[in-house]
């Protein structure tokens, strides 16, 4: 997509149909992956639609926007101006990316080299505390990143992998690795 017209429709329909605030990276991210337009086109789209109200701040802190009554109208009024597979595309992104946010958010993983390589430490949050932390040495960055990218994928498996192990509850243990080989 090229018009800015178009960007900012998108961008306006992407707001109503996930229906939760975005950060303008996530917004910029998921119409960049999945290739319908450039970060600079989005990126002052995004600032136009912020500058006539059509978007508004409601997190600082976290630099989520939400879309206000004049953007909503927008979308509403010119969706179907936008090709259904663009705005297919553009909201599957979308809510991949803010699930991915949120699993990030709740759960940490930090790569810190050590003297012959890196020990990588996940941890998974219960919301006020800790469930689960483990930390594990790597010979170099490559396997550090590959562990952060898998564990992001599905922290709740390696969770119940452990106390299925720890318990020794087989039948736990032969469900996961179903489920996880499904995942893979």
């Amino acid at each position: 997509m090229r018009s800015k017209t178009e960007i900012r429709t998108l961008i306006c329909y992407m707001y109503k149909s996930v229906g939760s605030p975005m950060s303008k990276e996530t917004i910029i991210n998921a119409l960049m992956e999945k290739g319908l337009a450039n970060y600079f086109e989005v990126s002052a789209s995004f600032d136009d639609l912020l500058r006539n109200g059509n978007i508004a701040l409601v997190d600082e802190e976290k630099g989520l926007y939400f879309i206000t009554g004049n953007g909503r109208m927008i979308a509403t009024q010119l969706e179907d101006t936008l090709a259904p597979t663009v705005r297919e595309r553009a909201t599957e992104c979308a809510l991949a990316l803010l699930k991915r946010e949120q699993v990030e958010s709740e759960n940490k993983v930090t790569i810190t080299k050590c003297e012959n390589g890196y020990n990588v430490n996940c941890r998974i949050s219960g919301g006020d505390m800790d469930l689960l932390s483990f930390s594990l040495y790597v010979p170099d960055i490559t396997q550090a990143r590959l562990i952060r990218k898998n564990f992001y994928k599905n922290p709740d498996i390696f969770y119940s992998v452990i106390i299925a192990m720890l318990t020794r509850n087989k039948r736990s243990v032969t469900e996961i690795l179903d489920e996880l080989g499904s995942v893979i």
